[in-house]
């Protein structure tokens, strides 16, 4: 029974990827312009008819904005799942993009501090979320010249993981599994390179609440951490789009000088420093991030009242 499961998965990854490369394949045959017109139909397909997670969508925007009304609401989410689907169809076109092709549509602000980092040898931790096109994001800076590593995990289709992951070598980019994490960043951090991973998603019962839009949200402190152990910075980055075909990438540099050790306190600091940042950006280009994750889905433990019985000794 397991074998035949087995078999049947590998032969859905195998139909999955099939399609998936064939979609691959005709966009890299066709303009840029054709691929932008036929994402943002898809996206409108999705969000209209399929109506994929727009329950999540519009539950995320009412936690996030309360007072903002529903009309708002509305063309923020068509935005966002347009603007998903542009992103992949642009990342599908890797293969066939030059230096100068990616070079030519994304410019990029902060990188004098970005250089400094470089300068003090400890590497950095690059920290971003799935906020407009961070693949892009990741290429750019990689086609610049920084030595650019991507914390990244295992897809279930493996076909598709290991396509993807060559179109980010493609660029330039190196690649760090999850399975050596610890081992391969802090290698990475110590050969002065800049280790990029995502730390918006829910993180369960093994991240740390931090505030995000005015709730507590459960946030991965594998970015903390790693900068606390090494003394490295912690550079954020969020790539906004400028018209139909081009980018803005907003980097900032959050120094770790001044944090003495890995505690409890300093990773907490660091975690929402970053968060922070992230929130800032969401709130001036709301359309740019991933609504359609349940980011709120882990509530933090309720604290117990143990003071009702304090100093009570019995009859």
């Amino acid at each position: 029974m397991i074998m035949k499961s087995k078999t049947v998965m590998k032969i859905r990854h195998g139909i999955e990827y099939f399609v998936a490369y064939l979609v691959m394949v005709s966009l890299q045959h066709t303009k840029l312009e054709t691929a932008i017109k036929a994402a943002e139909r898809l996206g409108d397909f999705v969000f209209f008819v399929l109506k994929t997670r727009r329950k999540v969508v519009f539950d995320n925007l009412s936690i996030a904005f309360p007072d903002m009304s529903y009309e708002e609401k509305y063309r923020i989410a068509r935005r966002s799942y347009r603007n998903f689907a542009k992103m992949i169809f642009e990342y599908c076109r890797f293969p066939v993009l030059t230096k100068e092709d990616v070079l030519s549509v994304v410019s990029v602000e902060g990188e004098k501090e970005i250089d400094k980092a470089l300068k003090a040898g400890k590497g950095g931790v690059m920290v971003a979320g799935h906020f407009g096109n961070w693949e892009l994001m990741g290429a750019a800076l990689a086609l610049k010249g920084y030595p650019v590593c991507f914390l990244v995990g295992e897809q279930h289709n493996k076909y598709v993981d290991n396509k993807m992951n060559e179109f980010r070598e493609l660029m330039g980019i190196k690649i760090i599994h999850r399975g050596v994490a610890v081992r391969g960043v802090l290698k990475a951090l110590r050969q002065n390179q800049f280790v990029a991973l995502l730390s918006d998603q829910d993180a369960g019962k093994d991240g740390i609440f931090v505030d995000f839009f005015g709730r507590q949200s459960s946030t991965h402190q594998g970015a903390a951490v790693f900068a606390l152990k090494t003394g490295a910075p912690i550079i954020t980055g969020v790539p906004v789009r400028v018209g139909k075909f081009r980018h803005h990438v907003i980097c900032g540099v959050i120094k770790t000088d001044q944090y003495s050790g890995v505690t409890d306190e300093n990773v907490k600091a660091l975690t929402q420093a970053y968060t922070t940042f992230l929130e800032e950006q969401i709130k001036k280009y709301p359309d740019h991030w991933f609504w359609m994750h349940r980011r709120w889905k882990s509530r933090p433990e309720p604290k117990q009242d143990n003071s009702a019985g304090a100093g009570y000794d019995g009859e």
